[in-house]
């Protein structure tokens, strides 16, 4: 057993190291006001401080898209990439929120509407909000991200009925200390280190004191002669927040519970029974703040399923949001800063969208569409997380497994194209980034389509990564029982077939479509691992060198009009349409688009040539699978595809030999020997029905 052993010491010494320095200091309002001036950026405002979080962690703009990544959600840099989010469509959505809390940071509009995550059932949603959350605690943990509160102190001394236990009170809402100056005064305050600040947006700050820090101004401000300048040396000490959503301070999440025992004051807080004796009832000393609204004030309040709440008990959004401000049960309205964020599922919208009661609310809302991941390559990328951060048996994941189960996801999620363009894989593969060689296709084309088809937003049906990713793991455990050290396509769609009725999210009358979806996933395959199986048999370098500079020189000669020698006689001869038109069938390539094909293999040779490359068509991704297909052509006639299927029919150099070009490939030993009899079945099939 290896690994170092870690003391009490050593854990407690890396514990300190992850505190902030200042975390159990207090300080004057006078140092404040000196911090102010030189860090501005202190006082801002949540939606101000949540937009430059985003940006703290890093960006990446992708022109193509025109949409600017967040690295806090593409790579995780605090838990070193172990959350990451893949996709397109998902990218988008969270560029969107982010556009919307930044649109808020500067004030138009935005701070005063619940920012509602829409999506359906593990679309990532719920994930994307606990990340905002976890990189809110870290941010505000940060030199960068540092905000400050105060408490009263000292009390018992001035207020004669002052509890002895509330000698020394915490602000209840964890306001920013700059709201205990008065309004004319912060605002001389607020307009100087304006002068001082480097951002987008400016420092507001209108805000009232909370009831029962008024109240203690007051008395204070009485006992003093008015002299705030006596009331905040002698009762105030500033403290550092750091926003933690255990202790629900500067994060809150809020979900709905039994309609018959929930009500409003879990959102705005009730009176403290404890101390009313002390204190008596209308007395706001004896108001308890644990409100959810009250514990995510200066941060985030996070509202999960937030459309399966009461209509009536939605309400209190409407202040909340428009108003910024809370109204308690025989309580003042009381000020509040913070990023409402709201989830909510596909069918509590829909019923709530048609709901004319619930106008109001709808229109202090910024919907934010979260899909499912619509590229096949991506949402592979989310089962290999998800098998990443497991304890994954001793078993190899063989090529396309988790990209096979991926496409099925993507088809049954976008809207079927118009078929005589194209056909679903077809689109999956140009929503992919993949190139269609046969016929143009024009993804924004198929993209403005699919808008007008679907119901909310293409992505937002269909089966979740969940259900997927739950049958790969059982056809994990499977292939363990079976003895079997590698888990294949073959296995894992066997078990989304098995188990598509048995599903309680996917509805009856979508089965009979998915079934034919697998169907098409299944031809996918088969045309892959034939192409595996294709360049493990037929593959040979030298010959496709030897090919490739043929193709070269003939089209080179067509594009100048000119002849080339032949290779046995010496002779000139015409460019030998023939041979060219072998190859660039391989690709599909139709009659009218040779041309193109061949002006931009040329291009790329000659752009090489500049560069002091040598020509290798293995450096050309279309030309070498062209040449590869021609080659397998050449040879297939001379295979035993028959005894592919059947070990004992075929020599066992030749088989191991093949065997391991797959092994080259990324296969295992056993799954190589399942796709070359799965293919070898296939082409045989193939074989004797030509």
């Amino acid at each position: 057993m290896t690994g170092n052993k870690q003391t009490l010491e050593e854990l407690s010494q890396e514990y300190r190291d992850t505190i902030p320095g200042d975390l159990r200091q207090t300080h004057s309002f006078d140092w404040y006001l000196d911090t102010l001036y030189e860090d501005p950026k202190v006082a801002r405002n949540a939606h101000q401080r949540v937009a430059d979080m985003f940006d703290y962690y890093g960006t990446e703009y992708d022109e193509a898209d025109g949409v600017v990544e967040y690295e806090l959600a593409a790579g995780d840099p605090i838990e070193d990439g172990e959350n990451t989010f893949y996709g397109r469509v998902v990218h988008r959505a969270i560029h969107e929120f982010v556009n919307k809390v930044k649109s808020g940071a500067r004030g138009l509009g935005p701070q005063k509407r619940i920012k509602l995550l829409l999506g359906p059932v593990g679309s990532g949603k719920s994930d994307f909000d606990r990340q905002v959350r976890r990189y809110f605690e870290d941010y505000t943990a940060r030199d960068d991200g540092r905000m400050y509160t105060f408490r009263w102190t000292n009390l018992c001394d001035i207020i004669p009925d002052q509890d002895p236990a509330d000698d020394v009170v915490r602000s209840p809402m964890n306001q920013d200390p700059i709201v205990l100056l008065p309004q004319d005064q912060r605002e001389q305050v607020i307009a100087d280190i304006n002068e001082r600040l480097d951002a987008p947006y400016t420092i507001r700050n209108e805000q009232a004191l909370d009831p029962a820090s008024e109240f203690y101004m007051d008395r204070l401000l009485a006992h003093y002669d008015d002299d705030l300048e006596a009331v905040l040396e002698n009762h105030i000490e500033i403290i550092r927040l750091i926003a933690d959503e255990n202790k629900r301070q500067g994060i809150e999440t809020f979900e709905p519970k039994d309609k018959k025992n929930q009500d409003e004051t879990e959102l705005t807080g009730d009176v403290n029974y404890s101390k009313i004796a002390v204190y008596g009832e209308s007395d706001p000393r004896a108001f308890d703040y644990s409100g959810a609204f009250c514990n995510a004030n200066r941060g985030i309040f996070s509202g999960e399923e937030l459309l399966k709440l009461q209509r009536e008990f939605l309400y209190d959004f409407l202040h909340a949001t428009q108003e910024q401000t809370i109204k308690p049960k025989n309580n003042p309205r009381i000020d509040i800063d913070q990023v409402i964020v709201g989830r909510t599922n596909m069918p509590e919208y829909r019923d709530k969208k048609g709901d004319e009661k619930m106008e109001a609310f709808n229109d202090r809302t910024k919907r934010i569409d979260f899909p499912y991941v619509l590229q096949y390559s991506e949402e592979a990328r989310i089962y290999e997380k998800m098998l990443r951060n497991a304890d994954l048996p001793d078993i190899i994941v063989e090529p396309h497994t988790l990209e096979m189960a991926g496409l099925f996801g993507v088809l049954t999620r976008i809207e079927e194209p118009d078929a005589t363009k194209v056909d679903m894989v077809q689109k999956a593969k140009a929503y992919n980034g993949e190139i269609d060689e046969s016929e143009d296709v024009d993804v924004k084309k198929l993209r403005d389509e699919a808008a007008e088809k679907a119901d909310i937003g293409e992505g937002m049906d269909g089966v979740s990564p969940r259900f997927i990713g739950d049958e790969i793991a059982e056809a994990i455990m499977d292939s363990m029982h079976r003895d079997r050290q590698f888990l294949s396509p073959l296995t894992t769609f066997n078990h989304l077939e098995e188990n598509i009725e048995n599903h309680g999210s996917i509805d009856a009358d979508d089965f009979e479509r998915y079934y034919r979806y697998l169907e098409m996933v299944r031809e996918e395959y088969k045309e892959r691992a034939i192409e595996d199986v294709r360049h493990a048999l037929a593959y040979d370098i030298d010959e496709i060198q030897r090919q490739g500079e043929k193709y070269m020189d003939h089209v080179m000669a067509y594009i100048d009009d000119d002849t080339v020698e032949d290779e046995i006689t010496g002779r000139e001869q015409e460019p030998d349409e023939q041979f060219l038109r072998s190859v660039e069938e391989k690709l599909q390539l139709p009659e009218d688009r040779k041309d193109d094909f061949r002006q931009e293999v040329a291009n790329w040779v000659s752009r090489r040539a500049r560069e002091g490359e040598t020509f290798d068509p293995q450096d050309n991704d279309r030309l070498r699978r062209a040449l590869e297909r021609k080659l397998w052509e050449d040879k297939k006639h001379n295979i035993n595809f028959s005894a592919l299927v059947s070990s004992g029919d075929m020599d066992d150099d030749e088989r191991n030999q093949w065997i391991d070009a797959l092994i080259e490939q990324g296969y295992s030993e056993e799954g190589a020997k399942e796709v070359l009899e799965f293919a070898g079945a296939e082409v045989a099939k193939s074989e004797m029905e030509e």
